[in-house]
């Protein structure tokens, strides 16, 4: 018999989680995120905290403010649209909230109806009485099924299930963005692919009528047969340049149908003179501070991981107690079908069960025990996720300056570089220069333009990144 000092301590103790609600998942606590206070060149002035980042800075149409070209904009729209991985994240987010519906309907009593009947005959060898006897039996009524959730165990799996649905939510917004970044990133490169493959065209175009000129000079003997062999050499050059430009763009058309599920970007049409200003990432300083991260969907996301794994934690504690489950039901029964509504056929019971393992061989403990690893899990990944992060948003920040000064550079070049090609071209003409020469600058100029339409898409690709890595851009004037 067990002692009632024993019993005295339970009862109190589930008493008082009875009337308090009691749930055993861990409360929430923000992990420490493994990364310097400022992310970028700036630091905040001394004595002053990080500038706080608004949350409506962050929106998810925000990609109109960023991208602003007419043509990437209905592009975007529609990938937002027919996109299949998009659609599949959409579908996703239903998932978790039917899964969310389910685990939270068993906090709220199950009630239905029945109703019933059934028929039997005994034969005379079986009957106590030793008579054939024919019984029925008919019922009908209402009946309901409820457990006392008083130490949190179904609390603790719809927490989980809240939390899945909102980290999917999240994963969701992360794929929006993603798609909006991956459809601007590759129109961006139809753009320059096309810019390069004009400058081909006209680069062939020039050294066509270069190898004339040097044809009309050998006949009279002024060329050699070398300055006619390179002159033709550097066309066939220029040729094979076109058709590699000519196949980027059509790979480009290619890869901007599938990120918008659709066939209408084959009629594409002219492309933009120029990148620059197709992505206006407004007012963000060269400093920010790293709680920035904390927007990110892939932060949230993992943010709600964590919260799940607290509840499942708080499920697995649970089922070390007692589990209470009422069920009732309330009616009619009668042995004929004609007196089931009759009067004094009325019928109800009540079935209280109490549930509690004794010997499960260590299966509760080391479902406690997985709960408490995955929790680690996934704050080891919430971590990580901010570390990516940190490292993107200083990377973009870095390289956004850098690309500037790159681009001055390259537009000086390009300017040396045609000044170069005139003078070799009028030198070479009048007999002061080799071919050689002419040849040499004609490549250089090629190269220089090439390399500066390069950097301008790179410089377009880093503001693309940016406002991916920031979580979907900051917006100056919000």
């Amino acid at each position: 018999m067990i002692a009632t000092s024993n019993i005295r301590p339970w009862l109190a103790a589930a008493t008082l989680a009875a009337l308090a609600g009691c749930s055993f998942a861990p409360k929430f606590e923000q992990p420490v995120a493994p990364v310097p206070t400022m992310v970028g060149d700036a630091e905040p002035a001394q004595g002053q905290g990080a500038t706080p980042v608004p949350d409506t800075a962050f929106k998810l149409d925000g990609w109109r403010q960023v991208f602003i070209d007419p043509q990437l904009q209905r592009l975007i729209e529609t990938g937002l649209e027919h996109n299949r991985d998009q659609r599949e994240a959409v579908l996703n987010v239903e998932a978790a909230r039917a899964q969310y519906r389910i685990q939270r309907s068993p906090l709220l009593p199950q009630v239905g109806v029945y109703g019933e009947g059934a028929r039997q005959r005994t034969p005379a060898d079986l009957s106590p009485t030793g008579q054939t006897t024919t019984l029925g039996q008919y019922a009908a009524g209402g009946m309901a099924s409820y457990e006392l959730d008083f130490f949190g165990r179904l609390r603790g799996m719809s927490t989980e299930a809240r939390e899945r649905y909102l980290a999917t939510e999240a994963a969701r917004r992360s794929a929006h963005i993603s798609l909006v970044s991956e459809i601007a990133g590759a129109w961006l490169a139809w753009v320059i692919d096309s810019q390069l493959l004009e400058l081909a065209q006209q680069t062939e175009q020039t050294r066509e009528r270069t190898v004339e000129l040097v044809e009309r000079q050998y006949q009279v003997g002024i060329a050699t047969q070398l300055d006619l062999s390179q002159a033709k050499g550097a066309l066939h050059d220029a040729r094979s340049s076109t058709a590699e430009f000519d196949r980027l763009v059509e790979q480009d058309r290619n890869v901007l149908q599938l990120l918008t599920g659709s066939a209408d970007v084959l009629d594409l049409g002219q492309a933009p003179r120029t990148v620059d200003g197709l992505v206006h990432v407004a007012g963000v300083p060269a400093g920010l501070p790293s709680s920035v991260l904390l927007n990110r969907p892939d932060v949230v996301a993992a943010e709600h991981e964590i919260r799940a794994a607290n509840g499942n934690i708080g499920a697995a504690r649970a089922a070390f107690f007692p589990r209470i489950v009422l069920t009732g039901t309330a009616g009619t029964a009668s042995a004929d079908l004609s007196g089931l509504f009759s009067g004094g056929s009325g019928a109800w019971s009540f079935l209280p069960r109490l549930d509690l393992p004794i010997f499960d061989f260590g299966n509760r403990r080391a479902n406690l025990d997985l709960a408490h690893v995955q929790r680690d899990i996934r704050i080891n990944r919430y971590e990580r996720a901010i570390q990516v992060g940190f490292r993107e948003v200083a990377d973009a920040l870095v390289a956004r300056s850098r690309y500037l000064r790159q681009l001055d550079a390259l537009e000086d070049l390009v300017e040396e570089a045609e000044r170069t090609h005139g003078l070799s071209v009028q030198r070479y003409e009048m007999g002061v220069d080799s071919f050689l020469q002419v040849l040499d600058a004609q490549r250089t100029l090629f190269n220089a333009r090439q390399a500066l339409l390069g950097t301008r898409l790179q410089q377009q690709l880093n503001l693309v990144q940016l406002y991916r890595s920031l979580g979907g851009g900051w917006l100056e004037n919000t």
